[in-house]
């Protein structure tokens, strides 16, 4: 499967993706400046730490350029329909074009979604069938980062030992409490609407119901046998090996896997 570049024009779309990676650089410049360097010069933290937060904000941003970028499933003008998949289809109402069951037409980017879940403003996409696997990576590693920085924001104030060495010429330095309250600040906002965010997510794959079929109370299919979890998850990130879910630079392929399989890690 080839990569497959998908670019929404919205100004506010670029807006909010645009705080996101505002918040994203203010973190990543300021938080090492003030507490993570200073405090490894004078020995109060191992270097392996500095490494770990790097590579969270890597993993973390690289997500988000994917998510944002990547073809969320959008549907061919013209669909080749596999005549023993003819039910499964239906027609959408509103470009009237056939689609897939569960598919869902995003008024904003004005075209059909495979498995659409929502289309979400913070990437500027929709987030569907194709790159559902990364707005899950977005929000797992945007938590994870906010916490560790919040962690070591904490411990820079009430747990390390204070520092020796502090350049009072340097701007950071000089305002360092007003940085750190707004870091603070944007920290734990980001922190509570992303906890949120993703615990709807986990539950929407773990039952099998995207966000618009609970909003729509859609549930035609509510009857259908409830998968594993293990299975939902497969499909969602196109792998069963659970190492690759926390990867975001490899390549999705779709998986269809039986109902019943082993858990291979």
């Amino acid at each position: 499967m080839g990569l497959r570049i998908h670019f929404v024009v919205d100004p506010h779309g670029w807006c909010c993706m645009g705080l996101i990676v505002f918040v994203w650089l203010y973190n990543i410049v300021l938080i090492p400046k003030i507490v993570l360097f200073p405090h490894y010069e004078e020995g109060h933290i191992p270097g392996i730490l500095i490494i770990i937060f790097y590579g969270i904000s890597i993993f973390c941003l690289v997500a988000l350029v994917r998510a944002s970028l990547t073809d969320p499933g959008r549907l061919p003008e013209n669909p080749k329909i596999p005549h023993a998949e003819r039910e499964l289809w239906e027609l959408c109402n509103k470009c009237n074009l056939m689609r897939p069951k569960r598919s869902h037409h995003c008024s904003r980017c004005g075209h059909c979604v495979r498995r659409m879940d929502h289309h979400c403003p913070w990437i500027n996409n929709c987030v569907g069938e194709d790159n559902h696997w990364l707005f899950l990576q977005l929000c797992f590693y945007t938590e994870l980062l906010t916490c560790y920085a919040l962690m070591f924001s904490f411990c820079h104030y009430y747990y390390f030992l204070p520092l020796k060495k502090r350049n009072m010429d340097l701007f950071v330095v000089r305002h360092e409490l007003a940085i750190m309250r707004l870091a603070a600040f944007m920290g734990i906002t980001m922190l509570v609407g992303i906890t949120g965010l993703f615990y709807t997510q986990l539950i929407g794959i773990i039952t099998d119901t995207t966000s618009i079929e609970k909003m729509s109370n859609c549930c035609e299919e509510i009857s259908r046998p409830r998968k594993p979890w293990q299975q939902t998850f497969s499909e969602v990130f196109g792998t069963r090996w659970k190492i690759l879910w926390f990867i975001p630079f490899r390549q999705r392929q779709p998986l269809r896997v039986p109902y019943h399989f082993a858990n291979h890690v």
